[in-house]
This record gives structure tokens, C-alpha cells and sequence, in this order.
């Protein structure tokens, strides 16, 4: 039985190995998109500035900007002659109308402001005092401040393009967009990007006892389908579209034919239960009709009847597929293992720029069960205490079955493979929801 961390790897393998093919998967078309529904997308071209940034010099400070040349010691007087400010530089003196300054003289500036171009300094105005002017001074008459500590040449300003030069490339393909992405790009004037095509991920639900949410339940025996649901949440923030092929009943016909469907029309199918040994689980058998197996079987809890396989016969073009057991929580800790991580490699995005789970060191609340064998993954809900550590307690009992408490939960408790119960006081590592 195949561990977490060796599933993992053989499922990066097998996607890395499409990325130096000519796999649909990895060479997908484009499409352009507005900047605001850009995010959370995967950039398909690089991303070059039109233009510097700053484009022109600029006050970092409200105050005063000098001259070159001028004196900058403390007590140095120096004749205000016009001002600047954002959306509006200096255009010369009201008063010479000559527009270049001597030394000895400068412009009242506004953070953000252009700085003239004959003036290197800019001096914050808590640094300086009015020396020859009253209050209500009438602006279009030059006037003179005091300064009041000495100055340094070229100090508090922004200079053209120290922060991105025309041309530069500020996003290279294979970036994940993000909010602070999309800040950028507005700053640049860009209203659309070049990205890849989402994804198309098929999911289907089997099971006689299923239910779609919505409809009344007929009897005891049925249940809700919440997998789907669950599994579409959780892969709402991903550059994919889904195609939900509904619920599909016990019976080997019926489930050929929708997995066959499914991939005919996806890049990636998923399905919830069913992939078991029980007489009623068929997924496995039409798996292996249709394509193969590529690992069954997890050393994990829960969710050990985790399916990694293709679904490629007669095509020419693989189509990856996850089988997941069919409790909520397998689906939720297979998701956030193994299918979030594959979907995310097969979007096209650059290896450094995964996400990544975030995960803590966590001191135990309290006891917690486990035998040596498979690694655990139990609910918690992780805080900080006074000193700021972390602490984790076990969010009830721990049946994969159990849903009450996997919506309490902030966190899963990862407990090594070869570990077994922990007490108190110990330490572990805690993996956060990512919707925490």
C-alpha cells in the first residue's frame, strides 16, 4: 500500500511527464479575460511595462522641493515661487513666469506631486518654518520658508522608474493571479490578460441511497448526496470549469456509460464512492475497462480507498481520474492531499508558485488515539494561547464519518504513519482548512 507523500509524488511525476508532451492537458488554448475576472487564473503570456513606474520623478512627502543647488543647512531661507501637486505639476512662477528655478528657490509639493525637473530635494514640511509671510497668504505671491534642519540632497523622492523600467517584465507566464497581482496590473493600465483555458473537471456521485439536495428523501435508507456539493466548494477557487454529471445508481451499464461521458468531455474526471470492493462498487471494474489503475489504496485515514488512474483507451489524449471513498471527509482530506495539488500542476502553473497548505506546530489539548500503520488526518480546531503558541484540540470523535465536527474543526491534526496514540503536552503537526 502506497504511502501519502509516495502517491503524491508518482502523481506530480505522471503530470510533469504530460508537461514534456504534447498532452491537451498541458497545451491548452487561451483566451483573454477582464482584469477582475482574471484572478485566481493562470497567465499564458508574460506580462511587459508599457511604461516606467514612477513615470516622472515624485514627491514622497508633503513639502517643500528645492532647487539644485540650493543651500540645505538648518536656518538656509528659501523663496516658495509656485506649487505642485498630484494631477497638477508646476508650470512655472506665477510671479517671474519664468519656469525654471534658481538656487535658493522651490515649489510648495503634495506627496505624489512631480518634482520639477531642476529640483533634487524634497523637504518634509515639519522640517521647515514660514519665515517672511502671514497666515492667509494669497498663494500666487512667492514666499519664504526657514529651514529648520538640514536637509539632504535628493531625499524623499521617487525617482522615475526605480520601481519598474518600460519593458520590464513585472508577470511571467505560469503565475497564478492574485489580488495583489491584479493591484499591479491596474497600476499599468492592463484591463486584459492572456490566460489558459480553464480546466474541464467532471464530477459524478454513485449510489442507490443518494439523494440530489433539494429533492424530499423517499425513505430511510437514502441520504443526501453531499459529496458534490462539497467537492465543488472546495474547487471554486481553481481555474476549472465543472461539469457535474449528477448522481449515478448501482448498476455496471449505467456507470460504464457515464464515465465514459465523462471523459469524452473532460480533462479530469472525479467520482465519490464506489470504489470499494463491495459487490456494488463498479467504479474500479469500468476503470480498468476504460483505461487503468495507476494506484489503489493509501496508507492514510481516513480515505485509504483512494483511486490515481487514466481514463485513456481509444484516445488520444489521457484523461486523469480520482476515485474518492464516498464519506465527506475522505473527500475533503483526498482533495486537499492529492486532487487540489493535481489540478492545480495541470492548470499550467509555474512549480513556484503552488500553493501551498499552510501548516503549524501545535502543542495537544489533549489525548489523542491512533495504531501504527497509516497516517492520520484528524479534525481540530487549532488557537493561540496567551504566549502566543499554538494549541490544538481533537474536534470530537474522529469517524470519518462524522460531519458536525468537520465543520467545527479549523484544521487537520496530521499524525505520522508509524506514530501511535499521543498524549497531551506533545507536539504536532496541524495542517490549516483553507478556508479557515
Amino acid at each position: 500500500m502506497i504511502t501519502v507523500a509516495e502517491l503524491q509524488a508518482a502523481i506530480t511525476k505522471r503530470i510533469n511527464s504530460y508537461n514534456q508532451t504534447d498532452s491537451s492537458l498541458t497545451q491548452r488554448t487561451t483566451e483573454r479575460r477582464d482584469l477582475l475576472a482574471s484572478q485566481h487564473h493562470i497567465l499564458a503570456t508574460d506580462i511587459i511595462s508599457p511604461f516606467d513606474v514612477p513615470r516622472q520623478n515624485l514627491s514622497a512627502m508633503d513639502g517643500y522641493a528645492l532647487a539644485g543647488g540650493s543651500t540645505l543647512d538648518a536656518g538656509s531661507y528659501i523663496e516658495i515661487v509656485g506649487e505642485s501637486q498630484a494631477g497638477a505639476p508646476f508650470s512655472g512662477s506665477s510671479v517671474t513666469s519664468e519656469i525654471q528655478l534658481q538656487p535658493g528657490q522651490g515649489v510648495r509639493i503634495f506627496t505624489g506631486a512631480v518634482v520639477p525637473s531642476d529640483c533634487d530635494t524634497v523637504v518634509m514640511q515639519e522640517n521647515t518654518n514660514f519665515a517672511a509671510i502671514k497666515d492667509g497668504i494669497d498663494k500666487s505671491q512667492s514666499y519664504q520658508i526657514q529651514l529648520t534642519k538640514t536637509a539632504v540632497a535628493g531625499n524623499n523622492i521617487r525617482r522615475q522608474g526605480e520601481e519598474i523600467e518600460s519593458g520590464e517584465v513585472v508577470l511571467h507566464a505560469g503565475k497564478r493571479l492574485n489580488p495583489a497581482d491584479i493591484s499591479l496590473l491596474a497600476n499599468l493600465g492592463v484591463a486584459q490578460v492572456e490566460v489558459y483555458q480553464p480546466l474541464t473537471v467532471g464530477i459524478l456521485a454513485t449510489g442507490d441511497e443518494l439523494v440530489a439536495v433539494g429533492e424530499p428523501l423517499q425513505s430511510l435508507a437514502q441520504i443526501y448526496n453531499s459529496n458534490t456539493p462539497t467537492l465543488k466548494s472546495m474547487l471554486a477557487h481553481l481555474p476549472i470549469q465543472i461539469h457535474d454529471y449528477g448522481i449515478i445508481p448501482d448498476d455496471l451499464e449505467r456507470t460504464k456509460q457515464a464515465v465514459l461521458t465523462a471523459m469524452q468531455e473532460c480533462d479530469v474526471v472525479i467520482s465519490t464512492a464506489g470504489v470499494s470492493v463491495g459487490d456494488y462498487d463498479f467504479l474500479t471494474t469500468v476503470i480498468e475497462d476504460l483505461g487503468q489503475i495507476n494506484h489503489y489504496k493509501v496508507a492514510m485515514k481516513p480515505g485509504k480507498p483512494f483511486v490515481f488512474g487514466e481514463l485513456n483507451k481509444d484516445l488520444s489524449v489521457p484523461v486523469l481520474y480520482f476515485g474518492l471513498p464516498g464519506n465527506p471527509l475522505s473527500s475533503v482530506v483526498g482533495s486537499l492531499q492529492f486532487i487540489i495539488p493535481a489540478l492545480w500542476r495541470l492548470s499550467g502553473i509555474d512549480v513556484a508558485d503552488m500553493p501551498l497548505p499552510l501548516t503549524v506546530t501545535a502543542t495537544l489539548s489533549s489525548d489523542v488515539k491512533k495504531s501504527p500503520g497509516r497516517a492520520d488526518f484528524q479534525r481540530g480546531i487549532v488557537s493561540q494561547n496567551e504566549a502566543g503558541e499554538y494549541v490544538v484540540t481533537p474536534a470530537g470523535k474522529q469517524d470519518s464519518h462524522r460531519i458536525k465536527q468537520l465543520s467545527h474543526a479549523n484544521c487537520l491534526i496530521v499524525l505520522p504513519q508509524q506514530s501511535g496514540s499521543m498524549s497531551a503536552g506533545e507536539q504536532v503537526t496541524v495542517q490549516l482548512f483553507p478556508w479557515s
